[in-house]
C-alpha cells in the first residue's frame, strides 16, 4: 500500500498537489465559523450539582448576574476613607454611568468596607461566552481610561479587577506569550533544520507545508463541531498550532532522513522517495494511528471540552499524516536532490561517531543501558505521587503587576477574597419559605468555616426559591476555596435546608469542584482505554504480542517521570501550592501520544534490521546509529518548541511548557533511544513472538561472544 502511495505521489506530483489545493478550497468554502466557548459550565454533564444550581438560577432568576468588573477605590496614602471620599466615589460612579460605555448595563457603588480601607463600585455587563466577543474587555479598557481622569486630584487611587478585567489581562498576557511561542517555534525549526540538512529549502518545507494545510484542518474541525454539536474550548486554536507544527515536522523529518539514506545507497531521486515512503510509511501511519487513538479516547470523557478537543486534534494529526505521505513526497519529487541545495553533504555517509558509539555500547551491554535508563524513569516517577492539582489559574496566567492582580489583592484589605466571584446557594421548596426559615438558614451558612459573608436572601416563584450570595474567605479559584465548597459549605447547605426543601451550591468555585471530580473519573476510563488501543496498534505494526507490553510500560514510566519532574521543580523547588489541574491531560496528549512516535519509529527500525538477518544485539546497535539522529533531531525541535512556552511570563504556560518539553525529551532520549532498544536486545527474538523476524538460513546466535566475533561493520 505504501509503495503504491509513494509511486502515485512521485509519478503524478502535480495531480497530487492540485488535489490538495482543491480539497482545501472546498473544505474552507463549506466550513462554518468555528465558535469556541469560555463557559466552563458548558463542559459539565447536567447531573453535577453546580449545573443543577445554574439551571435553577436561569429558571428563577433569569436576570441574575454577578458583577463582571469591580472598581476598587482606596486612599492614595492608605488611610481610611472619609465621608468626603465616599461622596467623591459617588460622583465618579455617576460620571461613569453617564458615559454610556458599550456592554455596561449598570454601575453601582457599594458601601465602604467595615474598616473603611476600600470601597467597591460594581459594574454589570452583558454576558458573553464567545472568546472572540470583545464587548466586556473593550468595556474594561474604556473604564480604565476614564477612571484615570476621574480620580485625578481626589487623593484617591483606583483600579479594576473581577472576571472581565482578569480576562483582559490574561488575554493580553496570553497573546504576548503565544507570539513568543510562535516566533520561537518557527525560528527553532528553521535553525535546527538548517544545521541538520544545511538547506534552506528543507528548512522552509515544514513551515510552508503545514501553513498550507492549516486552513483545511481548521475547516474540518469546524464541520465536525457543527455536525456532532461539540463544545470547543477556546484553547483549541493554540494547541492546534503546536500539534500541527510539532507532528508535521516530525513526520517530515522521518521521511527526509530515510530519503537521504536511500539516495546515499545509490538510488535515483524518484526511486529513493518511493523507497522512503515504502519503508517509513508504516511507521508514520502507526505513529499517527497511536496519536489519533489517544486523542479519540478523550471522547469517553464526561467533560465536553475534552470530548471536543480529542476529535479536533485527531483530525489535525490525520491530515498532517496524509500530507506527510502524499503532499510532501510530491513536492520533493519535483525538486529531486535539489531539495538539499546548496549542500553537498547529503551525498556522503556521515561518520556518525556519537550515535555509532552509542549503538556499539548498547549492542554490547544492553542490560547496563536498560537498568540505567529505567532507573532514571523510576526515580523521577516516584516524585509523581506528590502531585497536587490546583485551579488557581488567575494568579498564574498574568503577572503580579497586572492591574487585575494588584487590585484583586488590594480588595482583600476590606472584603473577603471570594467577593470577586461569590458562590451561590439556592433553596427550592414545594411551599413558600417563611422569613424564619430563610433567616435561620442564612445564620447556618454564615457559621460555616471558610465563609466570609452571606447576603440577605432573594426570593422568587412566590417564595419557593431563595438565593444566597456567599463570599468565601479564600480566593474563588484557590485550593482553600475548593476545599470549603467541596466539604463544609455543601455539607451545611444540604444538612441545614428546611424540611421539604432541597439545597444546591453553585457558582464558579462549585463548577471547579465538579470539574475536578469529573476529571478524576475520566482518568480511570480514558487512560486505560487509550493504553489498550495503542497496544493493539503496536501489536499490529510489530506482529507481536510481547513487544507492546514493554513498550507501553516504558510509556507509562515516561509519563510518571515527566509528572514527577514537574512536581519536583514547581512544587518542591519553587514552592507552588500545586500544578495546574489539567496538566496530566495535557501531558497525556503530548507526552504519551506524541512521545509514542519515537518509540514506534525506533521499534519499527529494530524489526526491519532484525528481518534483514541481524542478531538482536546488532539490530539494536544499527537502529540506534541510523534512527538515533532522526529521533534526536525531532525530539530537540519538538521539545524546544514547547520549552519556548516558558518564555511567556506566566506560571500556567511555564508549567505546561516545562512538563511537555521534559516529557518529549524523556520520550526521545531515554525511552526511544536507550530503554526500548536495550530491552528488545535483551529479549532477543522473543520480543517479536509469535512472528519470526530473520530467515532460518541467516539466523545467528544471539550471545555476547558471537556478537563480538562477528566483526560487524557499522559502515554497511
Amino acid at each position: 500500500m505504501f509503495a503504491l502511495m509513494g509511486r502515485i505521489a512521485v509519478n503524478h506530483p502535480w495531480k497530487v498537489i492540485v488535489l490538495w489545493v482543491l480539497a482545501a478550497v472546498t473544505v474552507v468554502g463549506l466550513a462554518p465559523k468555528l465558535s469556541p466557548t469560555t463557559d466552563q459550565s458548558a463542559f459539565l454533564p447536567s447531573h453535577y450539582e453546580s449545573i443543577e444550581a445554574m439551571e435553577l438560577q436561569r429558571q428563577a432568576f433569569p436576570d441574575d448576574t454577578t458583577p463582571a468588573a469591580l472598581i476598587v477605590v482606596e486612599r492614595g496614602d492608605g488611610s481610611a476613607l472619609t465621608a468626603k471620599d465616599s461622596t467623591a466615589i459617588a460622583d465618579i460612579t455617576n460620571d461613569l454611568s453617564g458615559i454610556g460605555i458599550k456592554g455596561v448595563t449598570g454601575i453601582q457603588a457599594t458601601s465602604p468596607s467595615q474598616n473603611r480601607l476600600i470601597q467597591v463600585i460594581a459594574v454589570q455587563m452583558v454576558k458573553v461566552t464567545d472568546p472572540s466577543d470583545k464587548t466586556q474587555t473593550d468595556a474594561v479598557k474604556k473604564l480604565r481610561d476614564e477612571l484615570k481622569h476621574k480620580v485625578d486630584g481626589t487623593g484617591l487611587k483606583a483600579g479594576i479587577t473581577g472576571t472581565a478585567a482578569q480576562t483582559l489581562d490574561q488575554t493580553e498576557s496570553g497573546n504576548k506569550g503565544m507570539a513568543i511561542i510562535g516566533i520561537a517555534t518557527v525560528a527553532l525549526i528553521l535553525v535546527l533544520l538548517l544545521v541538520i540538512f544545511r538547506s534552506p529549502i528543507i528548512a522552509l518545507l515544514p513551515i510552508l507545508t503545514i501553513g498550507a494545510i492549516s486552513s483545511t484542518v481548521g475547516g474540518l474541525i469546524a464541520l465536525a463541531a457543527k455536525t456532532f454539536d461539540l463544545k470547543v474550548d477556546s484553547s483549541v486554536n493554540s494547541l492546534l498550532t503546536v500539534v500541527l507544527f510539532g507532528v508535521g515536522t516530525d513526520y517530515i523529518l522521518f521521511l527526509m532522513f530515510r530519503y537521504r539514506e536511500r539516495l546515499r545507497a545509490g538510488e535515483d531521486s524518484k526511486t529513493a522517495m518511493i523507497s522512503a515512503v515504502t519503508r517509513v510509511g508504516e511507521a508514520i501511519t502507526s505513529a499517527a494511528g497511536a496519536v489519533i487513538i489517544a486523542f479519540m479516547a478523550l471522547t469517553l470523557s464526561t467533560l465536553g471540552m475534552f470530548r471536543a478537543l480529542g476529535p479536533a486534534l485527531a483530525i489535525a494529526v490525520a491530515v498532517t499524516m496524509l500530507a506527510g505521505l502524499t503532499l510532501v513526497p510530491a513536492i520533493v519529487s519535483k525538486l529531486g536532490a535539489k531539495v538539499f541545495w546548496p549542500s553537498k553533504a547529503w551525498q556522503r555517509e556521515p561518520k556518525g561517531v556519537l550515535f555509532a558509539a552509542l549503538g556499539r555500547g548498547l549492542g554490547k551491554r544492553p542490560g547496563v543501558f536498560a537498568v540505567a535508563s529505567g532507573a532514571v524513569l523510576i526515580a523521577l516517577g516516584v516524585a509523581a505521587f506528590g502531585f497536587h492539582p490546583t485551579f488557581d489559574m488567575s494568579s498564574g496566567s498574568t503577572s503580579d503587576t497586572a492591574e487585575s492582580s494588584f487590585y484583586g489583592k488590594e480588595l482583600l484589605k476590606g472584603m473577603p477574597a471570594g467577593a470577586t466571584q461569590p458562590s451561590l446557594v439556592y433553596l427550592r421548596s414545594d411551599a413558600p419559605l417563611t422569613d424564619a426559615q430563610l433567616g435561620a438558614y442564612r445564620i447556618a451558612l454564615a457559621g460555616t468555616p471558610g465563609i466570609g459573608t452571606v447576603s440577605e436572601p432573594r426570593v422568587a416563584n412566590g417564595g419557593e426559591v431563595a438565593e444566597y450570595q456567599v463570599a468565601l474567605s479564600a480566593e474563588p479559584e484557590s485550593d482553600a476555596a475548593l476545599a470549603t465548597v467541596r466539604g463544609p459549605l455543601r455539607d451545611t447547605a444540604h444538612a441545614a435546608a428546611p424540611v421539604g426543601s432541597i439545597a444546591y451550591v453553585g457558582g464558579m468555585t462549585s463548577v471547579y469542584v465538579d470539574f475536578q471530580a469529573a476529571m478524576n473519573h475520566d482518568y480511570k476510563i480514558v487512560f486505560p482505554v487509550a493504553a489498550i488501543l495503542i497496544a493493539v496498534v503496536l501489536a499490529l505494526l510489530l506482529r507481536s504480542v510481547v513487544a507492546p507490553w514493554y513498550l507501553m510500560a516504558s510509556v507509562g514510566l515516561g509519563f510518571a517521570a515527566t509528572l514527577g519532574a514537574a512536581v519536583l521543580v514547581f512544587q518542591h523547588f519553587q514552592h507552588n501550592s500545586g500544578l495546574i489541574f489539567n496538566l496530566p491531560v495535557v501531558m497525556y496528549m503530548f507526552v504519551v501520544a506524541l512521545g509514542t512516535d519515537y518509540n514506534i519509529l525506533m521499534v519499527a527500525r529494530l524489526r526491519e534490521e532484525s528481518r534483514e538477518g541481524n542478531t538482536p544485539h546488532e539490530a539494536a546497535a544499527l537502529s540506534v546509529r541510523h534512527t538515533g539522529p532522526t529521533i534526536a533531531a525531532a525530539g530537540i525541535i519538538l521539545a524546544g518548541s514547547f520549552a519556548s512556552m516558558m518564555l511567556a511570563g506566566n506560571t500556567i504556560l511555564s508549567q505546561m511548557g516545562f512538563a511537555i518539553s521534559v516529557g518529549i525529551a524523556i520520550a526521545a532520549f531515554v525511552m526511544a533511544m536507550f530503554f526500548t532498544p536495550a530491552i528488545t536486545a535483551i529479549l532477543g527474538e522473543r520480543a517479536w513472538w509469535p512472528s519470526r523476524t530473520t530467515p532460518k538460513w541467516n539466523r545467528r546466535h544471539d550471545d555476547e561472544s558471537d556478537w563480538k566475533a562477528s566483526e560487524y561493520s557499522y559502515n554497511r
